[in-house]
């Protein structure tokens, strides 16, 4: 299935659904939000080839979209713990035409660390630039709702390995 996420709590599977996750989140960012669980679809196999203990998860990401934020630390607890930091020097500009800007994600576990960059076509200018204009009228308020449900209804069906490139770091 291509929209949940399997993490471990004291040796007891905990899935959720991007779902449960948009829910916790409050709906405002559903394309943070896929973009948080794809980037750990991608990422936490490389770690464990069973579900990962959520409480020994570290994150460093360029992203702070707060729908990612969320999806992260409703998988993971890593934003309540002072596991979750944002550090947007490890990412790009954010402009399309530089990818992969913030979309980077580095998760650390047990000793090892996979990073989840994204590959090139799934953030559309048209969003990148509604989202940094200020002063946007009601009619581009709007749009960016619409490209914000979009973004999420195109990533969701897709194999995050098809959205994001995973490699372990040395």
């Amino acid at each position: 299935m291509h929209d949940t996420i399997t993490v471990r709590e004291n040796g007891r599977d905990l899935t959720f659904s991007f779902d449960d996750i948009n829910t916790f989140h409050g709906g405002g960012f559903p394309g943070g939000v896929a973009h948080g669980l794809k980037s750990m679809q991608a990422a936490f196999p490389l770690l464990s080839e069973t579900p990962l203990e959520r409480r020994e998860i570290s994150v460093l990401t360029a992203f702070s979209g707060p729908g990612g934020r969320d999806a992260i630390e409703m998988a993971t607890r890593a934003l309540t713990d002072g596991r979750f930091v944002v550090d947007r020097s490890i990412g790009g500009k954010d402009v399309i035409s530089e990818p992969p800007g913030p979309y980077v994600f580095r998760f650390t576990y047990r000793g090892r660390t996979a990073e989840a960059i994204i590959k090139p076509g799934h953030v559309r200018e048209e969003f990148v630039r509604l989202g940094a204009q200020t002063n946007r009228t009601a009619e581009e308020d709007a749009r960016l709702e619409e490209l914000k449900a979009e973004m999420a209804a195109r990533l969701l069906p897709l194999p995050a390995a098809d959205i994001y490139t995973a490699r372990l770091l040395p």
